[in-house]
């Protein structure tokens, strides 16, 4: 959450999507008691909200009375997923990327200050990155899929975006000031291939670029700090053809 809390809120929605956050984040089913403890509501609420969203499908009871999450949920990720629309052939170029790198492939794009990961092809030589993938919202100023989304922006919206969103560390690399990650950008051009050695996971690089003529960029990532040349020729040659269809 984000910003001032506006003043006509609803607190039983508030309330609800607190109750869908906790047992998302669970590791494992969670009875209303914990459910009502970990979200600071009392227990006749919790029976309340609980059967309200099991009726609507967003959560779902065991048959020992434990809560986890409903089939619904899975059903407005896809949704939310299938919202976006993607360059055409996007999904076959980025796989053919991932099959011809050997890196993992990550289409992505900037949606009300946030940057997006809408789609993933993995490679064998990528490292399983948790928070890249599909329908997460990630760091633009630690990963290079946001710097080269950033890079294409105004110098006034993208620090803008930049304070919005906060500048996180990741690791002892990750910029740490709005400036840092202006100096960064300063000697590259709108389109260009953007790198970050290290900055979002510790012995992991990133490459990206945006597709000309579109507010999206297309990305891949290696394990180690250098970009083998190869894996980025290819990934030049994908945005060309991206921007193509």
């Amino acid at each position: 959450m984000t910003g001032e809390q506006p003043s006509d809120l609803i607190r039983s929605v508030s309330r609800a999507l607190r109750v869908l956050e906790e047992v998302a984040r669970a590791d494992r089913p969670l009875s209303v008691k914990v459910i009502a403890r970990r979200c600071g509501l009392n227990l006749s609420t919790s029976y309340h909200l609980v059967r309200t969203l099991c009726y609507e499908g967003y959560l779902h009871r065991r048959p020992d009375g434990d809560y986890l999450i409903g089939s619904q949920v899975a059903e407005r990720y896809h949704e939310m997923l299938d919202a976006f629309e993607r360059p055409p052939r996007a999904s076959a170029v980025l796989r053919q990327l991932a099959a011809e790198s050997g890196h993992t492939a990550y289409l992505a794009q900037l949606t009300d200050a946030r940057l997006v990961v809408v789609e993933v092809a993995e490679g064998p030589r990528s490292p399983w990155l948790e928070d890249l993938q599909a329908g997460l919202e990630t760091a633009p100023h630690a990963t290079a899929l946001g710097k080269a989304l950033l890079l294409s922006l105004p110098s006034r919206v993208r620090r803008g975006i930049l304070t919005e969103y906060g500048l996180r560390r990741f690791t002892p690399s990750t910029p740490s000031s709005v400036e840092d990650v202006e100096v960064e950008l300063s000697g590259l051009r709108p389109g260009q291939v953007v790198e970050e050695h290290g900055q979002f996971r510790e012995e992991v690089a990133c490459a990206s670029a945006v597709v000309p003529g579109t507010q999206w960029a297309l990305g891949i990532s290696t394990r180690g700090l250098a970009i083998p040349q190869l894996a980025a020729a290819r990934l030049a040659t994908a945005v060309r053809d991206l921007a193509r269809s």
